[in-house]
């Protein structure tokens, strides 16, 4: 059984602000909600985050609060937050529950296509009071997309998969971020009508997919060209289009979404196709 004392609920109903003020006192449960808030400027009103949100250097120093399906109600409530924000997920479902007994002001997000994004980014600007700062961010996304649009339309398309875990095989579905950046860059998804967001795929499909280019974004230290050098049937194979991601850049749809854009274009399309597009930025 949890259990809050009467103190620690004192703590928080005192730190309660009017419902139109803006937060002072955030709590962020997720990696990407967690970078959203740091580059809009609001660093300073966050009072805790998740374990996972904590390496990153911008959030270094922060309280934690546990991990993402685990974190823990009291350490949360002893930092008396007026806004919890966080992604849904089943396994939190009983922590949810217990932040709405509390009375807890939370905001859940759930980022996944590109334009969810846009809106995570713009709802936490009006929550920490940092408006203007959230409309620049996603003009300058949204500037950034439409060239990449415009330049992808005198190439030629390219059939690709987005591989996130090798073994078992997880890659990028359709109605993410990820897919979505891929058809800004005239590239088919070709996971893209398999069931689910991030579905697990067996290597039969992979190699009946027959992909011209693989995306590789796995955490696995084997090197992606030596690695999928096992199966030189695969026309990406074959024709030494095996690519590796940096890290963050097909995982966390964060606030720096045309940054990831132009890398996913250097490595779909060419370092010489991304180096232009960054030179035309205004």
């Amino acid at each position: 059984m949890w259990r809050i004392t009467s103190a620690l609920l004192l703590l928080v109903a005192s730190s309660a602000l009017a419902a139109d003020a803006p937060a002072r006192r955030v709590v962020s449960l997720n990696p990407s909600l967690t970078a959203m808030l740091i580059a809009l400027g609001g660093r300073e009103a966050l009072v805790g985050v998740d374990d996972y949100s904590a390496r990153s250097a911008a959030a270094a120093g922060l309280p934690t609060v546990g991990g993402l399906y685990n974190p823990s109600l009291e350490a949360l409530v002893a930092l008396a937050p007026d806004l919890v924000v966080f992604v849904p997920s089943a396994e939190q479902r009983g922590f949810r529950e217990r932040l709405e007994a509390l009375a807890i002001p939370r905001l859940a997000l759930d980022p996944v296509s590109f334009e969810d994004v846009l809106a995570a980014i713009q709802e936490l600007g009006a929550r920490i009071g940092r408006e203007a700062e959230a409309a620049a961010r996603v003009a300058a996304i949204r500037r950034t997309r439409a060239r990449v649009e415009a330049a992808a339309r005198a190439l030629p398309p390219l059939r690709a998969v987005l591989v996130l875990q090798r073994d078992p095989l997880f890659v990028a579905g359709g109605g993410t971020f990820v897919d979505d950046m891929l058809r800004s860059l005239g590239v088919t998804n070709l996971a893209a009508e398999q069931p689910g967001r991030w579905p697990r795929l067996s290597r039969e499909w992979l190699l009946a997919a027959a992909p011209e280019l693989i995306l590789d974004a796995s955490p696995d230290p084997e090197a992606a060209a030596l690695f999928w050098s096992r199966w030189p049937s695969l026309p990406a194979v074959a024709a030494g289009r095996v690519v590796e991601l940096p890290e963050g850049v097909a995982t966390l749809p964060g606030p720096d979404l045309d940054a990831a854009l132009l890398t996913l274009a250097g490595a779909a399309r060419g370092e010489a196709f991304a180096r232009a597009l960054r030179e035309r930025a205004p």
